[in-house]
């Protein structure tokens, strides 16, 4: 009898916390955290300890990924609008006594200096999906309204800051959360539509619409300025156009097999602006060329596609919601980077996930998988 009474193996004793974690997820990222370590060793080695920086942010962001994945999906939905309440309240803060750094007000002094902004990435989509939970079944277009109200006060306070980059991906986690819920393709197809007739009548009226003195309505002057640049980078080659063509000179001289791993000059001899943050990408094509790029692409489209399907097989419309925006952030970060160091969108502060330096953003990622862990946690206890 004295078998009954043994000790528990310490594999035994570890699998109530490691089983929340989904292996195909985990693959994705153990692949992105590989290039990101990569790409910061050698862009950023001879810039003081971005390395090493780089390596804790992201054993930070592995830790609360650990802890939120053992928060059960019940217990994150009783936190949506303590946090979604607690982000906008920051932010109306940021609006009266905020810091302001290069002439944006988006951070906050509480004895640490804190971006409120970055709390309503994952707050949210957080509150919007506990709204359409609570209104299963009896889904009215009043309810799409009060969603669409929570959504864009968020987003106009952090536009007011001004940080375009956020905005933005806020704007997408709370539409995805509101599309995934119903909304009808009627109403999603006007914007879209008008959309595009603004880019094209953008791309064609370009030189009288960029002139000087012309000013554009809802737009400050510097975001105006992107968007001309985007257009037109060798209108300012040494000033707001800099960053532009040096990313896709670097994109292009990788060629198709890249210059290697360290061997890149434009990285290194420093011509690429923000080559550890917001233009890591270009020292990563510049290195790995077109072959690296089709790669990393598909590291990203593999999470992407996995956290999807996390959503589709999620057991509840909150887990299902929230899983869809999660997995909508992380393409919409990496879609934006590398959409503007291609230059094929403006230049806004958008990080590469796992590759650009940035400790913020990696604590965002950090929960975002957290969640998505979660709820593949959850989807095994109901099945099992």
């Amino acid at each position: 009898m004295s078998h009954v009474f043994e000790r528990p193996s310490l594999l035994r004793r570890l699998s109530p916390w490691v089983s929340g974690f989904d292996g195909l997820l985990a693959f994705a990222v153990f692949l992105l955290v590989c290039a990101g370590l990569l790409t910061m060793y050698s862009a950023g080695y001879d810039n003081g300890t971005r390395f090493e920086d780089h390596g804790r942010n992201m054993l930070i962001a592995g830790f609360i990924m650990f802890v939120v994945a053992q928060i059960p999906p019940q217990r994150l939905m009783t936190l949506a609008v303590p946090l979604y309440l607690l982000g906008v309240s920051l932010l109306v803060a940021v609006a009266i006594f905020g810091v302001t750094k290069k002439g944006a007000t988006r951070w906050l002094n509480v004895g640490v200096i804190i971006q409120p902004s970055e709390i309503l990435k994952i707050a949210m989509p957080l509150m919007l999906a506990w709204w359409f939970q609570k209104r299963e079944g009896q889904l009215r277009a009043l309810d799409f309204l009060v969603a669409g109200i929570l959504l864009a006060v968020p987003v106009a306070l952090i536009m007011k800051q001004p940080d375009l980059g956020t905005a933005l991906l806020v704007l997408a986690a709370g539409m995805s959360v509101i599309f995934f819920a119903g909304l009808n393709w009627k109403l999603v197809a006007p914007p879209l539509i008008l959309g595009l007739i603004g880019i094209t009548l953008l791309v064609v009226f370009e030189p009288q619409l960029c002139a000087d003195g012309v000013s554009w309505p809802l737009l400050r002057d510097y975001q105006q300025q992107r968007v001309c640049t985007l257009l037109d980078p060798s209108r300012d080659p040494l000033g707001k156009g800099f960053h532009i063509i040096q990313g896709m000179i670097a994109i292009g001289s990788g060629g198709i097999w890249g210059k290697g791993f360290m061997q890149g000059t434009q990285t290194h001899l420093e011509f690429i602006p923000e080559r550890t943050t917001d233009f890591v990408f270009a020292a990563f094509s510049e290195e790995f060329g077109l072959v690296g790029n089709l790669l990393l692409i598909a590291a990203f489209l593999f999470l992407v596609l996995r956290a999807l399907a996390i959503a589709l097989e999620a057991p509840t419309v909150f887990t299902r919601l929230l899983a869809g925006a999660v997995a909508m952030i992380f393409f919409c970060y990496a879609f934006v980077n590398m959409g503007m160091v291609s230059g094929i969108l403006p230049v806004v502060g958008v990080p590469l996930p796992f590759i650009s330096y940035g400790g913020t953003a990696m604590v965002t990622l950090g929960l975002g998988l957290g969640i998505l862990m979660s709820i593949a946690k959850s989807r095994r206890l109901v099945q099992s």
